[in-house]
Order: C-alpha cells, then sequence, then structure tokens
C-alpha cells in the first residue's frame, strides 16, 4: 500500500483550467497572520466533560497540518470551536489574525466533516449552490463555482442526482467540494477518506495535494497514520483535551526512537 501510496505521490493531476483552488494573498508589508491562533481553549459541556483544557497551538498560513489523537481525544471539540459550531468556556480563537466568530473569518475557513451530512432532498448541484448562497455568492458565480468543482471532482455527470442515490465515494467526493465551494483559505478535513476504498484514497490524496500546493492551509484529522505521513508538513498528537507532541513525522519517530509514524503514535499515547 505504501509503495503504491509513493509511485502516486509524484503524480500531478491535469486539468484543462490552469487554476481552480484560491491562492493565499502574500504581502510585502510583512508576516502574513497564523492561519490559525488557539490560545487556552476549554471546553466544559453541560453534564461537566471537560473535552478540552487550556489548548495551545498555532498553525502558520500555507502549511499542512495533521491533527491526530484516539477517539474522545478532542479533535472534533477543537474543530467544531473553529467553526462557531459549539460555544467554547475559556480561550480565544483567531483566524488569519481575526477573532474566529467574526463573519469575515467565517467566511475564510471550510468543513469537510467526518459524518456524510448532505441534504437528502437537494441534488450534487443544488447542494453546491445552496453553499454558495449561504456564504454570500451571486447566483452567476455560484453556479460558474459549482461547475468548477463538479468538474474536478468528477461529479458532473451526478449534477442532477441527490445524495441518497450516490455512492459512499461520491458523497465524500461532494463533501469536499461542498467545502472548497466558496474558495476558504483553511480547509478542514475531519476525517476526510473514511470508509473509502484504497484507489479513491488515492484521489482523494491528489486532490488534497493540488489544493495545498495552490496556497490554501490544510488541517487534517485522521486516524490512517499512514495518511498523516504522506500528506503532513507537521503533526500536533493530542490526548485528553492536551497537546503531548508536535513535530514533522521524522521528528516524531525520532522523538520516540520508533521506526514508523504509528509505533511513535503509540508510544506517544503509551507514555501520558
Amino acid at each position: 500500500m505504501l509503495i503504491a501510496a509513493q509511485r502516486y505521490r509524484n503524480t500531478r493531476p491535469q486539468s484543462a483550467r490552469e487554476s481552480l483552488y484560491p491562492r493565499c494573498a502574500t504581502t510585502s508589508l510583512g508576516p502574513v497572520a497564523n492561519a490559525l491562533s488557539i490560545r487556552g481553549l476549554t471546553k466544559r459541556y453541560d453534564d461537566g466533560f471537560l473535552a478540552v483544557e487550556n489548548f495551545d497551538i498555532e498553525i502558520e498560513a500555507g502549511s499542512f497540518f495533521g491533527l491526530l489523537g484516539p477517539n474522545g481525544a478532542g479533535k472534533t471539540t477543537i474543530i467544531s470551536a473553529v467553526c462557531n459550531l459549539i460555544r467554547v468556556t475559556a480561550g480565544e480563537i483567531d483566524v488569519f489574525g481575526e477573532p474566529h466568530d467574526a463573519l469575515d473569518a467565517r467566511r475564510i475557513v471550510g468543513l469537510a466533516e467526518q459524518d456524510v451530512n448532505l441534504d437528502r432532498f437537494l441534488d450534487v448541484e443544488e447542494t453546491l449552490l445552496y453553499h454558495g448562497g449561504y456564504f454570500g455568492m451571486s447566483r452567476a458565480d455560484a453556479r460558474r463555482r459549482a461547475g468548477e468543482m463538479m468538474d474536478v471532482f468528477d461529479l458532473r455527470a451526478k449534477a442532477g442526482v441527490r445524495a441518497p442515490k450516490l455512492s459512499g465515494g461520491m458523497r465524500r467526493r461532494l463533501l469536499l467540494a461542498r467545502a472548497l465551494m466558496h474558495e476558504p483559505r483553511l480547509v478542514i478535513l475531519d476525517e476526510p477518506t473514511a470508509g473509502v476504498d484504497f484507489e479513491l484514497r488515492l484521489e482523494l490524496w491528489r486532490y488534497i495535494r493540488r489544493l495545498h500546493d495552490e496556497g490554501t492551509t490544510i488541517l487534517l484529522t485522521t486516524h490512517y497514520l499512514e495518511e498523516a505521513d504522506e500528506l503532513c508538513e507537521e503533526i500536533a498528537l493530542i490526548q485528553g483535551g492536551h497537546l503531548i507532541a508536535r513535530d514533522t513525522a521524522d521528528g516524531l519517530r525520532n522523538l520516540y526512537d520508533a521506526e514508523s509514524l504509528a509505533d511513535a503514535y503509540v508510544r506517544a499515547m503509551a507514555s501520558h
């Protein structure tokens, strides 16, 4: 599997379009703000469960960052906080220098959730158009962008098909297309390849790599450690709502004297 993935890493997507993804703005006036800045994030749910406590992390603009941890480690809570899906108990979150709950910040974040939460009454094109409208795109711009996304993700033939009639792989493609519809600068991928076959996983890797190559910041959560190893420039390990390690994949292997990222992950979790 890893041999095939290594071969696949060197392939480049072919497209009639020069670019389908937004390039992040650069400036000569000084350093660009971090894509994501989380300081002192704490979330205690109504039942008393403390999911995340005093969590800090900084993610640079244009980076490909992995967030790894076991179920219940706090990954979904952190993502939900960034995307304003929950109210935090304490802490501050900035997206490209803007408070995460500000309208400008919300417009530059795209989320492809782990759960397939597509409207069963909307077809593929309608799903994209409604999403574009939610983020303030004009109807003409939304139609143009929806066409681009359907072409990129090979969904054009399914444009008039409702979500329940799509295969699992097609639903995953649509989730990613929807997340990119409004051209966000920060894209959060929560288990984007969960439950898909190996061929589709490689295809999604190709889409995600191209997205990153064009300047978009990506935050990835995954339980496939080989996926994080292949894609991420830097990885944070979390457990019990706390950050326990952060480094490149090679750095984590060295830190835990491990031959593989999987071994490093197991040793990290066992040590806390």
